[in-house]
């Protein structure tokens, strides 16, 4: 079994374009991506997947591994696909990793990874964090203001996922104690599953939601949820330039975190 972290990375950005190529604190964002992916211990390869050469040679002048895919792959699930599908094994571990989160510790990355490589019966697997009050309230205020940023989840007591969703849930009638937990959107798939996923249409759910991963629940597949910390950290998406230098700031405050 071979885990092998993909990092989509899409030149053409309709808000952002050229977004995996800008520098955040002096260091490209792709390549900031592929060093976190890289620190974290059950991550055996690390493959860039672009469709821009700028990106592939980018990455290759760091010392990183870039494969082009098609420009014709509709979202990041696919161009992950289409990056391993020509050698990865059937109980491979392929690691879907956001080329636009630059702030995600390795250690968040490694805790579905390390799931997926304990666990062989696994099909996929993803992280969440519990919310804490003050994180809470921060996105019920985002939510109120029309921002559709943050998806969280439920999930039974073998820890797989139940739903997720953009809405906070699971709606608090009683204040029983059960934190809300925040889903973050990286996934570590078995390979066959993954060959499974991106030959499935999209469901109901998912198209209702705009969330991929309910395509996997509404078609039986379970989905592990792990649960992790940010250990103080600040996660951050970067969407535009001005998210960029929101992410810059927060490294300038928190330090590298490697």
């Amino acid at each position: 079994m071979t885990v092998i972290a993909v990092i989509p990375a899409r030149y053409g950005s309709t808000r952002f374009p050229g977004k995996p190529l800008h520098e955040i604190a002096g260091v490209p964002m792709v390549e900031r991506v592929r060093r976190l992916a890289a620190a974290a211990p059950s991550i055996d390869r690390v493959i860039v997947a672009t469709d821009d050469a700028r990106i592939l040679a980018a990455v290759e002048g760091f010392g990183g591994e870039a494969v082009m895919t098609p420009e014709s792959c509709r979202n990041g699930t696919e161009r992950a696909f289409e990056a391993v599908k020509d050698f990865a094994k059937p109980d491979d571990v392929i690691v879907n990793l956001q080329g636009d989160a630059p702030l995600t510790p390795p250690w968040v990355v490694d805790a579905a990874a390390a799931a997926m490589k304990a666990d062989p019966a696994l099909k996929l697997a993803t992280p969440a964090v519990a919310l804490s009050e003050d994180a809470l309230d921060k996105l019920s205020e985002a939510k109120r203001r029309g921002e559709v940023g943050g998806t969280t989840v439920v999930f039974d007591k073998a820890m797989n996922a139940l739903y997720f969703s953009k809405a906070i849930i699971p709606f608090k009638r009683e204040n029983t104690g059960l934190p809300i937990y925040k889903h973050i959107g990286l996934y570590a798939y078995r390979f066959d599953t993954l060959s499974e996923l991106v030959k499935l249409d999209p469901s109901p759910l998912e198209l209702t939601e705009s969330l991929e991963q309910l395509r996997a629940l509404e078609n039986g597949i379970p989905i592990r949820v792990v649960l992790t910390e940010y250990r103080g950290r600040t996660p951050y998406s970067v969407d535009s330039p001005r998210d960029a230098e929101v992410a810059a700031d927060i490294i300038a405050r928190e330090g590298e975190i490697l």
